[in-house]
This record gives structure tokens, sequence and C-alpha cells, in this order.
């Protein structure tokens, strides 16, 4: 199914035509390594399914092992665990072994498990591989977590230093860059810019070494070498970044984070694998700065939502330290939908709708943009706004501008006609706010069982403006109303009208992400109460000879 330079991945697919509801299926399995290749395991005790029993079992070696860069390492093995109350590894001694190269007196790691349930699943949830049942192995000369972060963020940060530099040709250009900035602002920023424009092959493709030969470039070794290829990876790229940051004389860390799309960080797994994107930290006039300059049109100054809110190793003056990453604000994520609609007397609107999209949404469409052709990305955006109108509304399309000037708002421009109410007599019936017209129930049950975990703050504002005929008077508008969690959410929505129309202010704001067990009935009171306002109609009275409803 997967087949690149130097891997391949294949599918075996097996029918089971007995299984019923109800069955139990038994399964075993084994992974193997080459000899010379040795790998700690990762034990995933509760998936998808219900586990009625599990057994777990591992050999490690004891040969002395190294790693890939040459490095000698122990072959003590620690773990870490999470599991149910009660539950623990076994470590017992082999009388002989054949495993491995394993000999007498080897351990053998098991686990028995029973009446595992199925990992939860609920809206909002913190990522599943960071809250199931699981058992973390590795290797390790180390015997505090302190003394792990310790030496192996000192090897890493040298490795990344001997990688960014800088060297000659990054100074050359920067010191071109730079020229006539007065402030440490203007010359990042303008650096920020030069690493924006060049071409990231994880939104591209990556180039193989054959490529380079023929275009005779030689072996990637340092950020010299990405600024004469004009193209890298999103971790090279945020280490050409700092590169060039400290070639205009800052002070500029490299910091590896974990993805929190994926997984939670956990300092007492000693593992850089748990370690996914580089992220850049610049000092600049005397506070540390967070950039993502391998998150393809990023804004300045701010991180991709899956950077924010998480943490990992960064490196300082005086190595490395573990830290976290900052959160966003809520008026950093805004998504702005207006809508200007004349209606007819049948109760059949047109006009135009307006969506503007700032920080995580923006970044969001801008991505889709990357990994995908304009047509998709154009039906994309029609269908998206289809879903929200009531049915029967045609949608067409007008543009979506800036989506490579990643300062600025990304905007779509959009066209609607058909019938947005229902008549019943002689009265017409409109959702208030047209945008969340289909919208569902967000917590739907009443007990929660983990936390909630919203991707990113954010703000949501929507003005919808309808213009009605001289035969049609509006009768009624949702009064106006407020919802809050105080310091966490806020919901307000407010109508306003004149002879011949009504205009709807809708504002969302959630300025939390995460939200306790024990705060969720407050956190579900306050999606049912503005969910609940969200769909009060608007009632317009027929007042002269219409034909609305026939």
């Amino acid at each position: 199914v997967v087949k690149t330079q130097g891997y391949k991945a294949k599918e075996k697919v097996f029918t089971l035509p007995d299984v019923t509801i109800g069955s139990i299926i038994e399964y075993r399995y084994k992974l193997r390594w080459e000899d010379n290749m040795y790998a700690p395991p990762l034990w995933i005790v509760q998936n998808d399914l219900y586990l009625r029993k599990g057994h777990f079992y591992w050999r490690p070696t004891d040969r002395q092992l190294s790693t890939e860069d040459g490095r000698s390492t122990s072959t003590s093995v620690a773990w870490t665990p999470i599991l149910p109350p009660g539950v623990q590894i076994k470590s017992t001694v082999a009388a002989s072994a054949t495993v491995g190269g394993s000999g007498a007196g080897a351990s053998i790691l098991d686990l028995d498990v029973n009446d595992i349930p199925p990992t939860p699943e609920e809206e909002y949830m913190p990522p599943a591989s960071s809250l199931n049942y699981r058992v973390m192995f590795y290797y390790s000369p180390y015997r505090t977590a302190e003394e792990f972060w310790k030496a192996e963020g000192k090897y890493w940060s040298k490795n990344n230093d001997k990688f960014i530099g800088p060297g000659h040709l990054v100074g050359g250009a920067v010191q071109q860059l730079v020229a006539g900035s007065t402030t440490q602002d203007q010359k990042l920023r303008k650096i920020y810019a030069a690493v924006e424009e060049i071409e990231n092959s994880d939104f591209t493709r990556e180039h193989s070494r054959v490529e380079d030969k023929a275009e005779g470039l030689s072996q990637l070794r340092t950020t010299d070498d990405i600024w004469t290829r004009k193209r890298g990876s999103s971790d090279q790229l945020a280490a050409l970044f700092v590169a060039m940051a400290r070639a205009a004389g800052m002070k500029a860390y490299l910091m590896v984070v974990t993805d929190r799309s994926r997984s939670l960080f956990m300092q007492n797994y000693l593992s850089l694998g748990q370690l996914d994107d580089n992220i850049a930290v610049v000092n600049v006039d005397g506070k540390d700065r967070f950039f993502d300059p391998g998150s393809r049109y990023c804004s300045y100054g701010h991180l991709a939502w899956k950077h924010t809110d998480t943490g990992g190793l960064r490196q300082t003056d005086g190595g490395t330290m573990l830290s976290g990453t900052p959160g966003e604000n809520y008026t950093e994520s805004v998504t702005t939908r207006i809508a200007d609609l004349k209606m007819d007397q049948n109760g059949a609107v047109t006009g135009k709708i307006d969506l503007k999209f700032t920080g995580s949404p923006a970044l969001q469409w801008r991505h889709k943009a990357l990994l995908n052709d304009k047509e998709s990305v154009d039906r994309e955006m029609k269908d998206t706004v289809e879903r929200m109108l009531p049915g029967g509304i045609e949608v067409k399309l007008i543009s979506i501008d800036k989506l490579t000037d990643y300062e600025e708002p990304l905007s779509a421009t959009l066209e609607i006609k058909g019938p947005i109410g229902s008549a019943t007599g002689k009265r017409l019936l409109i959702p208030g706010d047209l945008f969340e017209v289909n919208a569902k129930a967000t917590f739907a049950h009443e007990k929660r069982e983990l936390m909630v975990w919203f991707p990113y703050r954010y703000t949501t504002r929507d003005a919808i403006r309808i213009s009605f005929p001289a035969g049609l008077q509006l009768e009624s508008a949702p009064p106006d109303g407020e919802a809050k969690m105080p310091k966490m959410a806020v919901y307000n929505m407010k109508a306003s009208s004149d002879s011949t129309s009504l205009t709807i202010r809708r504002n969302l704001y959630l300025a939390e992400i995460l939200y306790k067990t024990e705060e969720y009935p407050d956190l579900r009171k306050f999606y049912s109460q503005f969910e609940a306002k969200d769909q009060e109609p608007i009632v317009l009275k027929v007042t002269g000879t219409t034909t609305s409803g026939n």
C-alpha cells in the first residue's frame, strides 16, 4: 500500500465469514526484526474492541547495544506503564534462552489483562493514543528522568547546532536581507518572509539524491545547503530560520515538540521518539518568542495549533531544558460569516455570503490548498457553506482570496439563492442564525468519562441581514440573549430591525481548550443554552398579496 525509497508497507486482508455479533476473536502475531536490530516494543493494551483476555510477552536481549549513530547504550530495560489499577508487569528470570541472543539468566517480561473495555470515544477528547492503556518500553542507561533529558538533550542540541551553523552562505544572505532594518523585529520579519518563500517539501514532494545530483547539489549537511537548494522539510526550514536569526545577531534556539493532534508529551517517558516537529524560539528585545516557519503559511510570531499548549525539548544558553509552548488567544483564530440577503414575496432569498478566516481556521484552509488542487478546495468551500444552510439553497463560489498571503485574513465570497423558511398560514418562519440551522447538539450525553479538549481557542462572529418586501412584515425576532462560563466562554445574540429589514448578530468566544470532567456539566449547559438560542425562529407576517407557501 506504500512504497517509497527505502520503505515499503504491505497489508494482509482476509475474511471471517462466520463472525456474528457476540463472537469472540482470538488472534496472535509476531514481529520479527533483522538479527542486528533491536527495538523495544509498545504494548497497546486497550483498543477500539473489548478485550476479554490478553497476554503480552517480551524477552529483551542481553547483548551490548548501540544506537544508529554508534553510541553505546545499556541493556537495562525500563518502561512507562499506563495500566488499570492493580495490573502490573511481571519480570521473571528464564533458565535458558535462544531468542535474540539472550543467554541463561535473561529476563522475561509479561503482562496478563482481563476485561479491558474499548477506548472511550467522546466529542472533543484528547488523542486516544495518550489515553488508552499501554506500556512503553525503552533501553536506558539512565537512572532518573532528569538524567536522561539532560544527557540526551545535550547530544540532540550538539547535533542540531552542527547542522544549523550558521555558515557563510546563510550569513551573507542575512546581511543583505536585513540591510536598512533598525530593530530586531524588523530584521526577524524579513528573515521569516524569506524562509516562507522557500519550497516546503512536506507539502510538495521529497527530492531523491539522483535528482539532487543531476542539479549539481551535494549531500545535505548544513543550513547552507537548504539555502542553496531553496527547499527543505518543515524541520529543516525551522533550523534554517534559527540559523538566519543567529546570523542577524539574535539569540535563537531550536525546540522539538510533541504534535498534540497525535499525542501528549510525557516527561516520564524517556524517549525522544515522542517528539515530532521542530519550531523556533528567538529572543526579541529581551523576550522569548515562538515561531513556526515549518508550518507553511503560519503567520509571523504564531504557532500551528498542534504545536501550541504542548511540551518538548528546547535549546538554551546553557544547554537544553524541557519546556512548554504558549497557547494562542481566542482573538487570534477568528471566523467571520456575513450574509446580505434579499427576500422575495415567496420567502426565497438571493444574496451574498462573505467568509473571513484568521489564525488556525485560515491555516487549515491554506494547508488544504497546498495539498489539493484548486478545484478540490473550491468544491470543499462550497460544500462547507451548503452544509450550514437550509436544504434547497443553491450555492455558487465566486472567489477564495489571500490563500498565500499568510499575514492577511483568508476570505471567500459566495452567492446563494433559494428558500430559507417555512410557511404556516399567514406567517413565514425563518431560522434565527442561518449559519447554524443544521447544527446538532455538541454534547448530547449527560455524563462524560474524559476531559473535553478543543483543538484551539477561537471566536466566531455572524452577521445576517435580510431585506424583505412590502408584503412581508416582521412580527417577532429572537430576543437578545447571552450565555457565559466565567473566564472560559461567552455567547451573545442580538437582533435589530427597521420596516424593511432585520439584522441578526451572533458572537461566540471560547477562551479555554481544556475542561475537566467536573466542569463538563457547566460546559454542556452553556452549549445547550446557546445552541437552543441559535434555533429560535424569526417570524414574518404576510400583510399584502403574496404567494408565500403556495
